[in-house]
């Protein structure tokens, strides 16, 4: 888990050497090739020890003249940018190649085979049909596609992007507002450099984080938001097999529980229609609480050294950016923290209930899980590394018991009636007492919306009255 809440940590990079590349590289007391610290954007070796009297040797090391290009292009391209708060065309670039690099283990992305894409399709439809019989949503899934990790990038982006820009527009306004007012129309090219370079950062370590994350994820809701087309229930072939690899389940079960999950999710943010408005907005007010330590800001932009402008990437390791501790923040931290546990917990209790009786592994599969997700899993790594959010496991096991209380208190279409406006939903005090809250009186709406609707029937006679004698009235005077 990352220590930077908003991911601007220098992402790792061993060498091909091991220890003796470590060594080589921190010669001269040089951190690294880029002095933007954008790890992987820039391409290149180290320095040596006469870079101290050379600036292109301190930037660009002992490229070959290849690299050099290279480099300069990129550099190009982030001092150019003019676009929003975040470079997503550096984004996008830098998560297809570390998709490109393979995952930890070695395992490098491919295309999907036919083969592969029937078996995704066949494991949607049987899945859609045992959760006809555990919950009262139709079928959320027009379609079911199978996605290389490259693919998943591609589809994903303009989602990472809506839960974002909120967040890098805080920092950019930061950024750009640090300067005296008297003095920011006279620095016009400096702030113009500076909001170029923060879009990079974002950029590079959104591309970082989602092209890792990449990796990992087994289909389009892993996080618990829709990060897929609607309609469309996706699956990562590749990741699963990795996924089930020392599970001891047979490779069928491990796909069909996955694709369970990924229906159920798209079953509740198709029939739901405020949810997903519900869950961005969350994020979004959570945004505007982040709190930017200007004065930490200003002391950088003051000190600021053109020849190492690594020294604000170093700030912003520095805690920079950090929650408010007012009311409101905590409020909005709460009000998507339960969002987002109430989503995962009634996924796990309608998968399993669906699975029980026909899977073998079911139990084994929802506590892997479970404890997937309480190690840190694509969700908590995600949300902290870009939002500086953190799940809280303990929430997802809550609500999984609560949303099951509530099918054996009030049956299916009781439990997922509640999913009718967000009002209805439990808060996150009653997660802490699920008992309380299967158990309390119920809310009657029938006869609010039955006067809602007579309200509504005399408006309307009232409307036709109204026109009627306007009607009327101009008779009379044509008449005249």
């Amino acid at each position: 888990m990352s220590d930077t809440p908003f991911g601007f940590g220098l992402p790792p990079e061993e060498p091909d050497n091991g220890d003796e590349g470590k060594k080589k590289g921190n010669q001269g007391g040089q951190s690294g090739p880029n002095p933007f610290g954008f790890g992987t954007g820039l391409p290149g070796g180290s320095g040596g020890p006469g870079d101290a009297d050379n600036p292109f040797a301190a930037m660009f090391g002992a490229m070959n003249p290849n690299d050099l290009g290279a480099a300069f292009q990129q550099l190009g391209q982030m001092l150019s940018y003019e676009g929003g708060p975040v470079n997503w065309d550096m984004a996008k670039d830098i998560a297809r190649k570390t998709v490109a690099q393979g995952t930890p283990d070695g395992v490098k992305d491919a295309s999907v085979g036919v083969a592969e894409r029937s078996a995704v399709e066949e494991a949607v439809r049987l899945a859609d049909h045992w959760l006809d019989d555990v919950t009262s949503l139709p079928s959320g899934a027009a379609t079911a596609v199978a996605w290389s990790r490259a693919e998943w990038v591609e589809a994903t982006l303009p989602v990472w992007k809506e839960l974002v820009d909120p967040v890098a527009e805080r920092v950019g306004a930061a950024m750009g507002g640090v300067l005296p007012e008297e003095m920011q129309a006279m620095a016009g090219p400096l702030l113009g450099m500076m909001r170029s370079m923060g879009g990079a950062m974002f950029g590079q370590q959104i591309g970082q984080a989602v092209g890792t994350l990449a990796g990992e994820v087994v289909g389009s809701t892993d996080v618990g938001l829709p990060l897929g087309p609607a309609g469309k229930a996706a699956l990562l072939p590749l990741n699963i097999e990795s996924f089930g690899k020392d599970l001891g389940v047979s490779s069928d079960e491990v796909r069909l529980y996955l694709a369970l999950r990924e229906a159920a999710h798209a079953r509740l943010f198709a029939h739901v229609p405020w949810l997903r408005s519900h869950l961005f907005g969350a994020v979004e007010g959570y945004a505007r609480g982040i709190k930017v330590d200007t004065s930490k800001l200003e002391d950088v932009v003051g000190q600021l050294d053109p020849s190492n402008p690594e020294q604000l990437q170093e700030a912003l390791q520095g805690g920079m950016f950090q929650p408010q501790d007012t009311p409101e923040q905590k409020a909005a931290l709460a009000r998507l923290e339960t969002a987002l546990a109430l989503v995962e917990g009634w996924v796990d209790a309608v998968v399993h209930e669906a699975a029980k009786p026909r899977l073998t592994s079911a139990d084994a599969m929802r506590e892997t899980m479970r404890r997937r997700r309480a190690s840190g899993g694509p969700a908590e790594q995600t949300f902290a590394t870009l939002i500086g959010l953190e799940l809280r496991p303990r929430r997802l096991r809550d609500a999984s018991r609560l949303w099951a209380s509530l099918t054996d208190a009030r049956g299916v279409d009781g439990r997922d009636g509640l999913w009718e406006h967000p009002d209805m939903l439990p808060t996150a005090s009653d997660l802490d007492d699920p008992d309380g809250f299967v158990h309390r009186e119920q809310l009657d709406f029938s006869e609010i919306d039955k006067m809602l609707g007579e309200a509504a029937q005399k408006r309307e006679r009232a409307d036709s009255g109204n026109d009627e004698n306007t009607k009327n009235d101009k008779n009379g005077d044509d008449e005249k």
